[in-house]
């Protein structure tokens, strides 16, 4: 029998994992307000597949012609933080992607696989989206809008986390993940059951309307020939 590949897979969360119902924007317009006296600064901004320091710095350069300092930014996250939590917790649209926790769950068993998490949320919202999901638990490394405004470096961040393996494979559900999955030489799998579009995913290696899919997807990819 032929070595088992260790594989690598970074997981998005915001329409791969978890759907918030709104309640990141409603978050981020509040801490907005709070910090930057700024009325719904999120208005027609979209968050799909971006990073939180990304949009912060398009909010306010669009708002008042200037990116935010380091304090400001510091600051911001301070507000921002128990506003999510709040949020998270009063979302009546808060939902967990069908498929999610077993397609995590039969990954972890298999052994040849190990699972993180890519997400433009700051470390702290993301773990407060994985817990208000249930799915904190299937994750131990990851990379965050902390590690940088642009999707490849947080991508890159994750790997260096992992500790490395024979391929990494980045799962979400807009073309800014297939392109950070481009940029650092893993695979990319769309995924739309989160209301991803496959137009946006057309650049990946494969695209699954069904997260439990991916578990068949990677037996075909790297189990081990027997014999």
């Amino acid at each position: 029998m032929s070595a088992r590949v260790r594989v690598v897979y970074l997981f998005d969360l915001d329409g791969t994992l978890l759907r918030c119902g709104g309640a990141g924007r409603r978050a981020f317009d509040r801490a907005l307000a709070s910090t930057f006296a700024l009325d719904r600064g999120s208005a027609g901004v979209v968050f799909a597949g971006r990073t939180d320091p990304a949009l912060l710095d398009e909010i306010l350069q669009a708002r008042r012609g200037q990116a935010a300092s380091a304090d400001e930014r510091a600051a911001f996250y301070r507000a921002y933080l128990p506003c999510l939590e709040d949020e998270l917790t009063r979302s009546a649209d808060f939902a967990v992607v069908a498929g999610a926790e077993a397609t995590l769950s039969a990954l972890a068993a298999r052994g040849d696989a190990r699972l993180g998490v890519a997400t433009g949320n700051i470390a702290a919202g993301a773990h407060a989206k994985l817990v208000r999901a249930g799915l904190a638990g299937w994750f131990g490394f990851g990379g965050y809008g902390d590690d940088g405004a642009i999707r490849a470096e947080l991508v890159a961040r994750a790997i260096e986390r992992s500790g490395g393996g024979d391929a990494v494979v980045v799962v979400g559900d807009t073309a800014h993940d297939v392109e950070a999955a481009r940029a650092v030489g893993a695979r990319a799998v769309g995924v739309t059951a989160g209301g991803g579009a496959r137009a946006e995913l057309t650049g990946a290696d494969v695209i699954l309307d069904e997260l439990p899919a991916l578990l068949a997807w990677h037996e075909a990819q790297f189990a081990p020939a027997l014999g």
